[in-house]
């Protein structure tokens, strides 16, 4: 029987193809994003992965704005803008909701969590207490991979819909295995809901994820095994000696 925990905040992401007015233009021309129709989410975890400029950033970024959460990151109650960059494929996409409603959220990119970070030291001033659902401490008194393990510690929690936009940038392997095991808490124990853009071999591996690939093809769903950042990584490792000579051979082209 399924439970009622299994249910996703949100099921599908739809490209309303109607309201696209120039598939010419940024993000449209981005093969990933002129391909979609529609996509399923996982009710846990579900992973974007590609190239740079595959379009994974932009669909996540598209999605959380969809989902209401600020364009640079932060929980549906941050309204702040460092430097309006957003894409307008936000305004093309609906969101198709389950049954149940999050009790929280976050959307945390790596590329803006110093502006985060900021707008959270300055609405504490406002709402003083506030940092302590942070854990307490100023996150620019941490490293960069110990202030991202304490947000997510700290303050991810139950029922919360949480999106992430490689969130390995700051994070040693060590740390990734650590963020994995959060990742864990937060399906398992907290009924939570996780979309998540990564180039990591390592967080890719959350077993039952749904994983898919962008790229000049458009978006497809993907093994593990199958995705390039496992089977690459694996070579590499495997034959290490053998890439550096093709590498130097051709002067890292």
């Amino acid at each position: 029987m399924k439970r009622k925990s299994d249910e996703p905040f949100l099921r599908e992401v739809v490209l309303l193809r109607d309201k696209v007015e120039n598939w010419d233009a940024y993000p449209f021309s981005i093969p990933a994003v002129r391909n979609l129709d529609a996509l399923a989410l996982h009710p846990r975890v579900t992973f974007l992965v590609g190239e740079n400029g595959s379009g994974k950033s932009t669909l996540i970024e598209g999605i959380a704005v969809a989902a209401g959460f600020n364009a640079e990151g932060g929980s549906q109650n941050f309204n702040f803008t460092t430097r309006a960059s957003e894409s307008p494929l936000h305004s093309a996409l609906r969101l198709v909701r389950g049954i149940r409603r999050p009790r929280s959220g976050f959307f945390l990119r790596a590329e803006s969590f110093f502006n985060v970070a900021s707008e959270v030291e300055r609405l504490d001033q406002i709402d003083p207490g506030l940092l302590a659902s942070y854990g307490g401490k100023s996150l620019h008194e941490q490293s960069h991979g110990e202030s991202f393990l304490a947000l997510v510690n700290e303050r991810f929690g139950e029922d919360g819909l949480y999106l992430m936009d490689e969130p390995e940038a700051a994070l040693s392997p060590q740390r990734q295995l650590a963020l994995l095991v959060a990742f864990d808490r937060l399906v398992q124990q907290d009924r939570s809901q996780l979309i998540v853009a990564t180039h990591s071999p390592i967080l890719l591996a959350y077993p039952a994820a749904r994983i898919y690939s962008l790229d000049e093809q458009g978006v497809a769903e993907v093994e593990y095994e199958k995705t390039e950042h496992y089977s690459l990584t694996r070579d590499f490792l495997l034959n290490r000696d053998r890439y550096l000579r093709r590498l130097k051979a051709s002067g890292g082209e």
